[in-house]
């Protein structure tokens, strides 16, 4: 049984290879490649193999004089001899090819090197931040928007960036879920292939990148939400929700991981082997290497996991972390456990393989510069084409959460408009967190985007500010809990116009990593503000910028409209604008439940069902709920309006159940019974009625994004087979279980039309 196991990895691993060299237009064949990184390794000594899985810091600022002392010093004098693998945060043409000709012309043997970089959503051009751009439901859009981040980043000289995230988040304070693709496995699953095919392509110029999926694993469920903290999480979570969107990412070609911060089962990621080796390297067949997240090595001993570094270093490439990221660790430990036999050299070589590896299928042996083109940085960074695709990603992420009595879109004429809120004039919160290249006040105002439409008078006014201070990336922003002195002139603005649209939510600094909040309402006085607006002038759309899902009752009681619009990156006011105007109709869904109270986080569509999950009579108390309020998100996972009106009727099912290899066809009918052109995005989901281990209420299994004119219908088939049923059983295996499943089908997680099926043994 264990030589058949070992006999299938082998084969998975020699498909994978393939699979990867197809993909990716290669030159080199497996074996081809398996032999030029085997020749290499064996002209390397102990030391340059270890300095492949070093990587540093950017350290020297290359127009000044070389560093002579202190950390800095050591770096330069590591890199003159080979002992450097990769450098993050090196950026510019100049800077870059400084430095990768010392490694390429000036070491005994000219390993290129890896130059990695925060390339989240877009380099200098910024699109939505990835929770928004996942509203989409546009795959291909998304593709392209990482295509794009990926030419400009390429073209200072970057050639890795570490994204996309593909954690699954459930938990509103936990601020990196706007970097995420939000709640949901499946979904995330496909984005995470979208956005690794856009910044890889097939690496055949340097508009393409390395890409890294990262967390790897279970960093989003760090208890209450507060980041770094610690993951308790069960078998069947990690199998069948946390793990999908990686195995997604291995599946599409992804050539790095990255591991994360958090424990689970108490071990810290960075040396969890089960993770990298048994599920990752092993089951899965993954070729490409795993990087620690910043100073996760070292930071072991925090966790009580290891007595010192040496003992960090010797824990970490031992579960199969390849590659150093600023803990000193490995170089200045491995050569010594080594030595001392705790570390053997094979697992220094197989790391350095992998490494080694990537840089080939990279096509840095071919080209070392090709990175490096001052003219091509010149002509290439901030492109007008990249605008145009930022605007329409960042229209297509826009959702409309509230619409009564078609408050929106607003009249083009005749009408008295005021604009209020700090937000609305902003020009950099809108690039949202992670976007470190960025010129700072380079987005586009929602105040910018409202003046184009000129037959409006328009006024405006910021009635508070959302933090004291504009924030800086490393500290964090100090909100604004006291100056109320700009609500006088927002109430008179409100008190003239005939419609108020106020922009509030979270400054871009407010989410993001290290960004953990236990109040998840409008931040400061924002929520004081809206309401003094709110009575003297109720004809309000309120326009909502924020980096994760905000608990808003009070708005959603009073409020006549509410668009989600997040922080939608460069071309954010003139996106907002033409949704507001109708010019673009929003087909926005949610990717993650808005809750109604803090209370309910984390809160979720595919929860479990439980043993209790209503009273067993009107109005006992033993049941699985609040006392003091809904159990049900305010916004749920999947919900977005439009200008136009669906009607879902006639769901059918080609046959009532269906054997081992067969399928059974469902279709619904879907109409625009409204007066404009819209997109809807028509959602499938499964619940498995009974298994070998608790099933969530509800599934998403597929979705597809339509286009209907006034008055047209459409039918919309999906395809049910075995595979889309299995999970992760009490048998520890994927497979799909004999029995009763429910099929529904709606335009989100809640509103659908359901019918029953069977898979038979």
């Amino acid at each position: 049984m264990r030589n058949k196991r070992i006999l299938l990895v082998l084969l998975s691993l020699i498909m994978q290879i393939s699979g990867i060299l197809a993909q990716n237009k290669s030159r080199y064949t497996a074996v081809s490649l398996d032999r030029k990184v085997t020749a290499l390794l064996k002209k390397m000594t102990l030391e340059e193999k270890v300095g492949q899985l070093n990587q540093y810091n950017g350290f020297w600022d290359v127009t000044g004089p070389k560093p002579q002392e202190g950390k800095a010093a050591k770096k330069y004098e590591d890199l003159k001899r080979g002992y450097v693998g990769s450098m993050l945060n090196v950026k510019g043409v100049k800077d870059v090819r400084t430095l990768q000709k010392i490694a390429v012309e000036e070491t005994r043997l000219g390993i290129p090197l890896l130059f990695g970089f925060d390339v989240i959503h877009g380099y200098k051009t910024i699109s939505p931040i990835p929770l928004a751009e996942s509203a989409s439901w546009d795959l291909q859009a998304i593709k392209k928007s990482a295509a794009m981040a990926a030419e400009e980043a390429g073209a200072v000289g970057i050639n890795w960036t570490f994204a996309p995230m593909v954690d699954v988040s459930r938990d509103a304070r936990w601020g990196r879920v706007m970097e995420g693709a939000g709640e949901d496995p499946f979904l995330g699953s496909l984005i995470a292939k979208a956005r690794i095919e856009g910044f890889q392509g097939d690496f055949s110029s340097n508009k393409n990148i390395l890409a890294c999926a990262k967390h790897f694993a279970g960093y989003a469920f760090a208890e209450a939400g507060k980041d770094y903290n610690t993951v308790d999480i069960g078998e069947s979570t990690l199998h069948n929700v946390v793990l999908p969107p990686f195995k997604a990412a291995v599946d599409a070609g992804v050539l790095s991981f990255m591991n994360s911060f958090n424990e689970l089962n108490g071990i810290p990621a960075t040396a969890n082997a089960y993770l990298q080796r048994t599920i990752l390297k092993g089951d899965w067949g993954f070729q490409g290497f795993m990087v620690s997240d910043w100073g996760s090595i070292m930071e072991m001993q925090n966790h009580g996991y290891t007595k010192d570094l040496k003992q960090s270093a010797e824990f970490a490439i031992n579960a199969g972390s390849d590659m150093d990221m600023e803990s000193y660790a490995y170089i200045d430990h491995l050569i010594e456990l080594v030595r001392e036999g705790k570390v053997k050299e094979s697992t220094i070589d197989e790391a350095v393989k992998r490494i080694l590896r990537t840089k080939f299928l990279l096509g840095l042996f071919d080209d070392p510069y090709k990175y490096c083109d001052e003219s091509y940085e010149a002509t290439t960074v901030g492109k007008p084409e990249f605008q145009q695709t930022v605007l329409e990603m960042a229209k297509k992420s826009i959702v409309l959460l509230k619409n009564n009595n078609e408050l929106l879109p607003l009249k083009k004429s005749g009408q008295k408009i005021a604009l209020i809120g700090a937000l609305a004039s902003d020009k950099t919160s809108p690039l949202g967190n992670w976007r470190l290249a960025a010129d700072e006040n380079s987005a586009v105002s929602v105040l910018e985007g409202m003046q184009v439409y000129k037959e409006n008078e328009l006024l405006y006014a910021k009635g508070a500010n959302v933090v004291t201070d504009e924030p800086k990336f490393v500290f964090e922003a100090q909100l604004n809990t006291t100056d109320r002195s700009g609500f006088q002139e927002a109430i008179a603005a409100a008190q003239k116009a005939d419609v108020v649209v106020m922009v509030l939510g979270e400054h871009g600094l407010l989410s993001g990593e290290a960004r953990s909040r236990v109040d998840i309402g409008l931040p400061g006085v924002q929520q004081e503000l809206l309401e003094a607006v709110f009575a003297v002038n109720k004809n309000i759309v309120l326009v909502l910028q924020n980096g994760r899902p905000l608990a808003i009752p009070w708005a959603d009681e009073n409020i006549p409209a509410i668009v989600e619009a997040w922080q939608l990156g460069t071309q954010s006011g003139h996106a907002i604008a033409q949704v507001l105007y109708g010019d673009y109709n929003p087909s926005g869904k949610l990717p993650m439940s808005f809750p109604r109270n803090v209370g309910q986080v984390p809160i979720y569509y595919n929860y479990k069902n439980t043993g209790r999950p209503q009273a067993s009579d009107p109005g006992t108390v033993f049941w699985s709920h609040y006392i003091d309020e809904k159990n049900t998100p305010l916004y749920p996972f999947g919900y977005g309006l439009s200008y136009a009106k669906f009607e879902y009727t006639d769901l059918k099912l080609s046959a009532p159940s269906f054997k081992d290899n067969g399928k059974i066809e469902v279709s619904v009918t879907v109409r625009n019974s409204g007066k404009v052109a819209g997109k809807e995005v028509v959602q499938l989901y499964i619940r498995d009625l009974v298994a070998s281990v608790t099933r969530p209420v509800l599934e998403l299994k597929g979705f597809e994004l339509i286009e209907l004119q006034p008055n047209e219908s459409k039918h919309v088939s999906f395809t049910i087979d075995k595979k889309m049923v299995e999970f992760y059983s009490a048998n520890n295996k994927w497979e799909a279980e004999a029995g009763e499943f429910k099929v529904f089908v709606g335009g989100n997680s809640v509103q659908t039309l359901s019918a029953n099926f069977e898979l038979l043994d």
